[in-house]
């Protein structure tokens, strides 16, 4: 017979307390931002037809960090105060961005703060390459480059990925569940609870931003970089534990299989920048060539768009998990290859659509 534990109970609760902050908080963000007019306004480069308020972010920060706190032992999570640091550095770079403006380099440089924090001071390092190429144990001036530039990558990711309802939210979604329940089965709570508090927050935010009428809203980039930011930690940490050998259910290939869980943007998100590049313009630059354009173009609705690309990371993280004895190369070889074929596949498909309404405008 299933038996509740002390510390299960605290994970539900953490997941349910977040929700059920961001719940309430989302109705009042609406509110208070339709006559502000602090919304995002349709145009060539979004996907929305009418102006949606871009506030989310806000609700899901501080469902996660009310219900994080309340049920994290913070004085057994000494990485804590670094996390916090770091989200709340990103929260206000979004903040800002999604009020009024702020320049790319502003943003970059509070992106890469955020990072020297965690890094610097929450030792929240790559400290191993787990033999791709060869590399095992690394110097520590490497470390730090290189965990600074997964932080950064990997928070820009989730940024750019936020296009249509549900999707960067979902994805992240997905990846909490993902690490959270093998944190679960390594013994390693405190990370558990930290995934369940931002899966509770995006949670409820995903029913408003799908099936929000009257309270419909995104989670600009105040949402976006706090939440790429924080699966970033996660997923930094997931390496590190799994260089232990002993704990229970250990990975081989965690490099690969922390990539596989956050395939998806970080896949699309090179292709975009390396296309972008290809034509000589900023791979910042916002466009529609992002995977979930083309399955618009398709006919697809952004929910049938989302749910389609949330299979897709599915797949992607099953794989990885069947992978996860290999080497890190043969595993990260087997996901870009699906992640290519998938991206030709779509783009094929979209493009032959495009055409066939060109050549008969009026079918």
């Amino acid at each position: 017979m299933f038996h509740l534990t002390t510390m299960d109970l605290r994970i539900l609760l953490c997941f349910s307390f977040a929700g059920g902050i961001t719940f309430f908080l989302i109705p009042s963000i609406v509110e208070m931002a339709a006559k502000k007019h602090l919304v995002a306004e349709p145009g060539s480069r979004t996907s929305h037809e009418k102006s949606v308020p871009n506030l989310g972010g806000i609700a899901i920060f501080i469902g996660f960090i009310i219900s994080y706190l309340l049920f994290l032992k913070t004085a057994y999570f000494p990485t804590f105060q670094f996390l916090l640091a770091g989200t709340l550095m990103l929260f206000f770079v979004g903040f800002k961005d999604d009020i009024t403006h702020i320049s790319p380099f502003k943003k970059f440089f509070g992106q890469v703060v955020a990072a020297w924090i965690v890094v610097s001071f929450g030792g929240i390092r790559i400290t191993s390459l787990y033999g791709f190429f060869g590399i095992y144990e690394i110097q520590e001036p490497l470390s730090y480059m290189i965990s600074m530039i997964t932080v950064i990558g990997i928070t820009n990711c989730f940024n750019l990925m936020d296009g249509i309802d549900g999707l960067s939210a979902g994805l992240a979604i997905l990846a909490s569940f993902t690490f959270g329940t093998w944190f679960y089965l390594a013994g390693d709570y405190d990370w558990v609870i930290l995934a369940a508090g931002l899966a509770g927050s995006l949670f409820t935010f995903s029913y408003f931003n799908v099936f929000g009428r009257s309270n419909k809203i995104f989670m600009g980039d105040t949402g976006s970089l706090t939440v790429g930011f924080i699966m970033s930690v996660i997923a930094i940490h997931f390496n590190q534990v799994n260089l232990n050998p002993t704990i229970p259910n250990h990975i081989h290939a965690a490099p690969a299989v922390s990539i596989g869980i956050l395939m998806l943007p970080i896949f699309d998100t090179l292709r975009v920048m390396i296309f972008r590049l290809a034509r000589r313009k900023s791979p910042f630059d916002p466009d529609k060539t992002h995977i979930h354009h083309h399955l618009l173009d398709l006919g697809l609705s952004h929910l049938q768009a989302t749910l389609v690309l949330l299979g897709i990371s599915l797949i992607f993280i099953f794989t990885s998990f069947l992978c996860r004895n290999l080497s890190v190369f043969i595993c990260l070889v087997i996901l870009f290859s699906m992640g290519i074929f998938k991206m030709l596949i779509t783009v094929y498909l979209a493009r032959r659509k495009l055409k066939k309404r060109s050549a008969f405008p009026n079918a």
